[in-house]
């Protein structure tokens, strides 16, 4: 699990670097200009760590479905190179991701004003501006990135779905209780990365505007990388114990 940790939080720091130090330049300078090379290399390093994200999110509920579900074959199901194998399928995934993207942006012509409605360069906004259109442009990424949603949605459900039957098969209350404790995290990680990617990327293009489009792309490219170590930190007990002197001492 710990491994799993540890490479969600490089991909959430690459992710929100790629896409922060930009915004903030926007925001100081008022005016934001990104060369169509670093517009591409942006888009290609926020597809290939968002993507990631969804694979290590899916690995890490396979986890926690073999922990609960089958603790006593846990170390042999789960052994490092299992775990490493599970990692480098997901930069591997994430990477293939980001290549289809990237291959479709740079197949495309672009005869200027170029000017994008947007903080970070996301792919949608830099099809508008294209004056060589195609269809597969649209059709591939989209396809690419609809079957890594489903299929990892559909790998985090079918986990949950065994750990809900094996948690309720449980006599023990506080068995119960700290099986549950152990996939708090994940899931309060995985309903705020998927609810907000549905949001950009599943719902109709009309039901939301351009500027609430911003809102909840910088919610899922820099809060949710930050909240996470947050979040994951809120499970041990020492970061608990140190939160609650922290507040005692903040009331005289």
């Amino acid at each position: 699990m710990y491994l799993f940790l540890s490479h969600l939080a490089f991909v959430d720091i690459g992710y929100s670097s790629s896409v922060t130090p930009v915004m903030l330049k926007g925001f100081l300078t008022k005016e934001t200009f990104i060369l169509v090379a670093g517009c591409v290399a942006q888009l290609c390093c926020a597809v290939t760590f968002g993507s990631t994200e969804c694979f290590l999110l899916a690995a890490m509920a396979y986890d926690r479905y073999v922990a609960i579900c089958s603790p006593l074959l846990y170390s042999t199901q789960m052994s490092s190179t299992v775990c490493t194998l599970l990692v480098g399928a997901s930069y591997v995934g994430g990477c293939a991701n980001a290549w289809t993207f990237t291959g479709c942006l740079l197949n495309l012509s672009f005869c200027g004003p170029n000017k994008v409605n947007h903080f970070f360069c996301d792919y949608s906004p830099l099809l508008k501006l294209s004056c060589s259109h195609d269809f597969s442009s649209e059709v591939i990424p989209a396809i690419s990135s609809g079957s890594i949603i489903v299929v990892t949605v559909f790998i985090i459900a079918l986990s949950y779905v065994y750990i809900l039957v094996s948690i309720l098969k449980m006599r023990s209350p506080e068995g119960r209780q700290k099986a549950f404790s152990t996939c708090t995290s994940h899931l309060t990680a995985v309903t705020l990365f998927y609810g907000t990617i549905t949001f950009i990327y599943v719902m109709p293009k009309s039901s939301y505007s351009t500027d609430q489009n911003k809102v909840v792309s910088v919610f899922y490219t820099v809060v949710i990388p930050m909240l996470n170590p947050l979040i994951y930190s809120l499970r041990n007990k020492d970061v608990k114990e140190a939160m609650k002197k922290l507040v005692a001492n903040t009331h005289w």
